[in-house]
C-alpha cells in the first residue's frame, strides 16, 4: 500500500484535530460532517474524497491503530510488545481516544473497539467465537484499561499500563483455563 501524499495526510491530520475539539465541545452524536470541515478549513469535497461519514473517519484512525498490532506473519513481537505499542498508538491519539471514550464520546465506538479487540483475542483462544464470554470480557477490560488511563491522565508510561493489562487479563485467562 502507498503512502498518501501530503495534501492527504494534511487533510486528515486537520479532521481529526477539528473531530476531538467538536467531541470535547458538543459530543460526538452531534457532530455534523459540516461542522468538522468547517473548523478543519477544509471543503466538504475535500473530506467526501478521503472518508465516506464521520463514523469512517473514526473507524480508519482505529483501524490504522488495530493493523500495527496485528502486523503480519513476520512480526517477531511479543503480545506485550504488541499491546505496548497499541498503548503507544492511543497515546499519541490521546485527546481522540479519550473525546471518542469518555463522557461525551461515542457509544458505538467503544462498542466497535470491544469488538475488534474480542475477535483479536479469540485468535488466542482457541475454540472460541468473538461473542464468547472470555473474548467479551478481555476486549471489555482492555477498553477499560484504556479509559482508566486516559481519565487519570496517562500515570504511568504506555510499557507500564500495557503490561499492568496483560497481567490483569492473563488472571483472567488463568480462572478459565483452570
Amino acid at each position: 500500500m502507498s503512502r498518501p501524499n501530503v495534501r492527504v495526510r494534511r487533510t486528515r491530520a486537520l479532521l481529526r484535530e477539528a473531530l476531538v475539539d467538536l467531541i470535547e465541545e458538543r459530543g460526538f452524536d452531534r457532530v455534523t460532517v459540516g461542522e468538522l470541515t468547517s473548523r478543519a478549513m477544509i471543503s466538504r469535497a475535500a473530506f467526501y474524497r478521503n472518508y465516506r461519514d464521520k463514523y469512517e473517519l473514526v473507524e480508519q484512525i482505529f483501524d490504522e491503530a488495530m493493523a500495527e498490532m496485528t502486523a503480519g506473519g513476520d512480526d517477531t513481537r511479543t503480545s506485550r510488545e504488541r499491546w505496548a505499542d497499541f498503548f503507544r498508538h492511543i497515546d499519541a491519539y490521546h485527546r481522540l481516544y479519550g473525546a471518542l471514550l469518555g463522557r461525551k464520546g461515542s457509544p458505538w465506538f467503544a462498542d466497535r473497539m470491544r469488538s475488534a479487540l474480542a475477535a483479536m483475542s479469540t485468535a488466542h483462544l482457541p475454540g472460541r467465537q468473538p461473542d464468547a464470554l472470555v473474548p467479551s470480557v478481555i476486549s471489555a477490560m482492555f477498553v477499560q484499561s484504556i479509559v482508566w488511563w486516559l481519565e487519570h491522565d496517562r500515570p504511568c508510561p504506555t510499557e507500564e499500563i500495557a503490561d499492568r493489562s496483560a497481567r490483569l487479563i492473563g488472571a483472567v485467562l488463568g480462572e478459565v483455563t483452570r
